[in-house]
């Protein structure tokens, strides 16, 4: 593969070491190599006779990106919910009381955190049913929204000048997504989660859609997609697959938990996908899912496989027993119902 650098042999030469001296003592040498190129980008940018106002976009959503990973960094091992939800819903408000709860149900009894992005409404109820222990802010700087809900503590809030910024993080952060009714902004995040999911742009998670029994919003939306996305063609009727929908706090996390209770994580390893797991599929179980997910798998079969040289290499849950396919990568509601079949694997955890 051509290298990436600006060409100048003396220059890429310092800008190497560079990298190489100010790179923090024991880290992989293939993130000397990605420091490497990320300095080179910027050079790029600047030889490109880029404005300064893109350099200024570049700038700035490099710092919000870094400080957020930071963060995260520190809670990397505890499982996290994002609660999306409109600002103006008030105290007393079915839908506000039904978010703090959900997100008290989240912290108390299933140990997540909750994020949010730390304006006020459903933002707000969701940061005070969780703790400001046990909750983050990701918050969008605005002139009519500019400080944080009074919920969230200062050391887990983070402000963004971008929206994408803001979005990227979400997405990378979370293990689960709870939606509660909302504007623009709300519907704008379900279909953007909707369409990573779909188009395998960031690993499945459970979505939740929530609401407060009979406010009807969530129900409104299920007929719309049902009626004339999936009437039409515009989606297929196994795309409902990668969302749930729950009225009740407990059941929203259930649905969640439930998720997890054998699958883990996924990755791909060349043109495999290679799906971590609690618990080990028996023969039987692997043929069973064979049978039923034929039509998502490539060629060859579902099999199952001890960790990978990539996986061992990077120290990538090398411990958990994992199956492997090659996924045609457009399924992706299907491929979620192998991950529920999957689940019902475990004892007590059946549909």
């Amino acid at each position: 593969m051509r290298s990436y650098r600006l060409g100048d042999p003396d220059l890429d030469a310092r800008i190497r070491q560079l990298a190489e001296v100010a790179t923090a003592a024991g880290s992989d040498p293939e993130d000397v190599d990605l420091i490497t190129e990320m300095i080179v980008t910027v050079l790029r940018l600047q030889r490109d006779r880029a404005d300064r106002g893109d350099l200024k976009l570049v700038n700035t959503a490099l710092k919000e990106m870094r400080y957020a990973f930071l963060v995260f960094s520190q809670y990397r091992d505890i499982p996290k919910v994002t609660v999306f939800g409109s600002a103006r819903t008030v105290p007393g408000d079915p839908n506000y009381e039904l978010a703090s709860a959900f997100a008290e149900h989240m912290v108390e009894a299933r140990r997540w955190m909750v994020v949010t992005g730390a304006g006020p409404g459903t933002m707000e109820a969701a940061n005070k049913g969780a703790g400001g222990e046990y909750s983050f802010g990701v918050n969008i700087r605005l002139p009519f929204e500019a400080q944080a809900n009074a919920y969230v503590d200062d050391a887990r809030l983070i402000n963004f000048k971008y929206f994408f910024t803001r979005k990227l993080v979400f997405v990378k952060e979370s293990d689960a997504f709870a939606l509660f009714p909302g504007g623009f902004g709300t519907q704008d995040e379900a279909y953007e989660l909707l369409t990573l999911t779909q188009t395998g742009k960031t690993t499945l998670h459970p979505i939740v859609l929530i609401e407060a029994p009979g406010t009807g919003y969530w129900d409104s939306w299920i007929d719309f997609v049902k009626g004339t996305l999936v009437s039409q063609g515009m989606i297929t009727l196994d795309d409902l697959s990668l969302f749930s929908h729950a009225t009740d706090a407990g059941a929203a996390a259930d649905e969640i938990a439930r998720f997890y209770a054998n699958y883990h994580s996924q990755r791909y390893v060349e043109d495999r996908l290679v799906l971590r797991l609690r618990h080990a599929p028996t023969p039987a179980d692997l043929e069973r899912l064979n049978d039923e997910f034929a039509d998502i798998v490539a060629s060859g079969a579902i099999e199952a496989i001890g960790a990978t040289a990539a996986e061992i290499a990077d120290g990538d849950r090398v411990d958990l027993p994992r199956i492997a396919l090659h996924f045609d990568r457009r399924s992706l509601g299907r491929l979620r119902r192998l991950i529920d079949a999957l689940n019902d694997l475990v004892p007590g955890e059946g549909s």
